[in-house]
């Protein structure tokens, strides 16, 4: 993720990338809603609606295979942009600070309600949030131990944690990395067929070596199968960004990885089910050949996906430059908003419906108001990881150049 914003030409460099903004919005949408679904499904999570059941559990697993991974994909994708363009030094201490001030106000003030609340549903504390922030902030591990929970803490902002580091990496690689890139650029035409297998097959070692060792955690210390998968992807959209016979196979595969996901979706159906997928923990090589399955259907989801872009999303508007400068502060603030309005939702006993309808809006409607304010507030927007005014005018400025040049421009893409 970007917070510089930089869009991309098509791999020709013949025309603007405009699906990539496109995608990284509807990412971070994506993201917001499946969080919104969190509060009624029986996962473990920070506050439950009394509806909670498994209705929506079978979307929410279709979802929960390929969304951060495409989140993660476009990062690299932009990476690959944005390093290609100035200094280094400079790009990696920008990138820093654009993304540690977020972290740290963040944990400090946007998640604290979210644990506030979390206790509170659980019958931890009582009523108060004042004494509460107190002990949020003392770094004490006795009230760690009593509240069973690691505070300050970042919840939903491990991605840009994660992101933070990712982008150290990859500047330290970079050298092989863009050899890599060359390498592949290499392969013949005949070759891209291999697009819907290959790149899947280190997330299916992953799967039957590193997954089953180490639970997701996202503490960033221990979390070691989450590093893998998220690392991979993201280095992965890095050599693969401006590689033109990628970008092409992913358009003529369109068709083939459509049909690829609904079979894989259909067979999900009947798999997924408690009790079937019961029966398969006494099948060992049924069992593998469905979590292999659901690798390659992330996959095939992603390059789908990619594919609709290149599409259908390829174009400008108005609502893309704001949407992608205002998108990370949605995503900053949405996980807080809906586990505050879930919390005092689930004490009505509202009908489902209503009840999910009320979480969704105040969710919508408080990361607009908030983030459009927090736009408005010179102080609040680096926290936010929001260009200054100045900043936008000058990458539009600088669009408008390059654009007439066929080069790379700003926007959003990660």
């Amino acid at each position: 993720m970007s917070l510089t914003n930089p869009s991309t030409t098509a791999p020709d460099g013949s025309s603007r990338r405009y699906d990539l903004d496109w995608l990284r919005v509807i990412a971070f949408a994506i993201l917001i809603f499946y969080h919104i679904g969190m509060f009624y499904v029986t996962w473990d999570w920070h506050v439950k609606s009394p509806h909670a059941g498994t209705a929506p559990e079978f979307i929410m697993q279709l979802v929960n295979a390929w969304r951060l991974a495409l989140l993660f994909l476009i990062s690299g994708i932009a990476l690959r942009y944005v390093t290609d363009r100035g200094t280094l030094g400079r790009f990696t201490g920008k990138r820093t600070l654009r993304l540690i001030l977020p972290i740290l106000f963040g944990m400090a003030v946007v998640v604290a309600p979210q644990s506030y609340f979390q206790l509170r549903q659980a019958g931890v504390i009582e009523a108060g949030f004042g004494a509460f922030y107190a002990d949020y902030l003392s770094f004490d591990p006795a009230v760690m131990e009593r509240w069973q929970l690691i505070v300050p803490t970042w919840n939903h902002l491990w991605y840009v944690v994660y992101l933070m580091v990712y982008t150290w990496i990859v500047v330290l690689l970079i050298k092989p990395l863009r050899a890599l890139s060359l390498l592949i650029e290499r392969l013949p035409r005949k070759a891209w067929p291999l697009l819907l297998i290959v790149p899947a097959l280190p997330f299916i070692l992953y799967r039957f070596t590193l997954v089953t060792r180490f639970e997701t955690t996202h503490d960033l210390i221990w979390d070691w199968a989450n590093h893998a998968n998220s690392l991979t992807i993201l280095l992965l959209g890095f050599v693969l960004a401006k590689n033109e016979g990628f970008w092409r196979a992913v358009r003529k595969a369109l068709p083939v990885t459509l049909g690829l996901v609904l079979i894989s979706a259909l067979i999900f159906s009947h798999f997924w089910q408690d009790d079937v997928f019961e029966t398969l923990l006494d099948q060992p090589v049924a069992l593998a050949a469905i979590r292999t399955l659901r690798v390659l259907y992330a996959w095939w989801a992603i390059l789908a996906i990619l594919g609709l872009g290149q599409r259908f999303l390829n174009h400008d508007s108005p609502a893309r430059a704001y949407m992608t400068n205002m998108i990370f502060g949605w995503y900053i603030l949405h996980q807080t908003i809906t586990v505050a309005a879930g919390y005092y939702l689930a004490e009505m006993s509202l009908p489902a419906g209503l009840e999910f309808l009320l979480v969704s809006v105040a969710t919508i409607l408080g990361c607009l108001i908030g983030a459009e304010a927090i736009r408005r507030s010179v102080i609040l927007r680096p926290f936010f990881g929001m260009q200054s005014k100045r900043a936008i005018s000058k990458a539009r400025d600088g669009d408008a150049r390059r654009s007439g040049r066929g080069a790379p421009a700003s926007s959003s893409a990660s």
